[in-house]
């Protein structure tokens, strides 16, 4: 259940929050909230921004592979919201250190200062092996569909374990395809928008005692894959659905090979490969110099 009460009486209930991966998409869209919620918004990411910090923001880079750096970030935060790390497909030697590393540095960090709740950036694709059409719940074992996907099933499992055994409290957000409108048919069953993304993640941080909750990032959309989550737990209701979209969708023909397996993942599990860098789209702030 929301914290609405407390809320109401105090509009920004939080004293600082720290967000990681701020110059990311998805970090981007949650900078104007969160300086709502909290007296300061600390952001981090590892490259530039593209819009200096204002109001009650502040800046602070750091490596999430050095855990040193990790606990100055997070001294004095009540919560952190977690989207750093590379948010695509990549050989392991590259998710290392950002994925694999950075994720236990963040929640031994988090522990280390007291902080209060981990709000944790997972991915759909942890169950994106599953066939479309099958009801998939967080209680089915993940079967992920990339070794991105692989790292993002890692993270879920700290957050378990840092709960179980410290007490540390985690909403871990199964993200779907956030964008302003979904691309194909499969998006219809996927889509977040924007302003779901956004009401995902406020729910997450003012959410009574969440334990260690995961929650599908969806929209209210018809077919939808994903039940049985925390959603209810955390007050999340989604506002908006890709129905309005299905018109004008129904005649787009699936991208990619028509060959295989209809998997939740989408084209990507059949096209990916870490061992093919030309097989993926490359995010330019990952391209190593030649």
């Amino acid at each position: 259940m929301l914290k609405t009460a407390t809320l109401a009486a105090n509009p920004r209930p939080f004293g600082r929050i720290v967000l990681t991966g701020a110059a990311g998409r998805l970090g981007r869209l949650l900078r104007a909230p969160l300086r709502a919620l909290c007296d300061e918004l600390v952001l981090s990411d590892i490259v530039p921004l593209t819009e200096a910090p204002t109001g009650n923001e502040t800046l602070q880079p750091c490596d999430l592979a050095d855990r040193a750096a990790l606990g100055r970030l997070l001294h004095g935060a009540q919560m952190v919201v977690h989207m750093g790390g590379i948010p695509l497909e990549r050989d392991f030697d590259t998710l290392l250190p950002a994925n694999i590393v950075g994720q236990y540095n963040l929640y031994d960090a988090a522990l280390a200062v007291g902080l209060s709740r981990v709000i944790l950036a997972s991915s759909n694709h942890v169950t994106g092996f599953y066939p479309c059409g099958e009801t998939v719940s967080p209680s089915m074992p993940m079967r992920p569909d990339s070794l991105y996907a692989v790292s993002k099933g890692y993270g879920e499992l700290l957050a378990s374990y840092y709960h179980d055994r410290h007490g540390l409290e985690s909403v871990c957000l199964r993200i779907g395809a956030c964008r302003e409108r979904p691309s194909d048919m499969r998006g219809m069953a996927v889509w977040l928008s924007p302003g779901d993304f956004v009401e995902l993640v406020r729910c997450a941080l003012l959410a009574d005692a969440p334990g260690c909750a995961v929650v599908y990032g969806v929209s209210d959309n018809p077919g939808c894959w994903w039940r049985g989550d925390d959603a209810e737990r955390i007050g999340y209701q989604p506002r908006d659905s890709s129905a309005r979209f299905a018109a004008e969708l129904a005649a787009t023909p699936p991208p990619g090979p028509g060959s295989g397996p209809a998997l939740q993942g989408g084209v990507r599990v059949m096209l990916n490969d870490y061992r093919n860098p030309a097989s993926f789209d490359l995010d330019p702030r990952l391209r190593k110099p030649a």
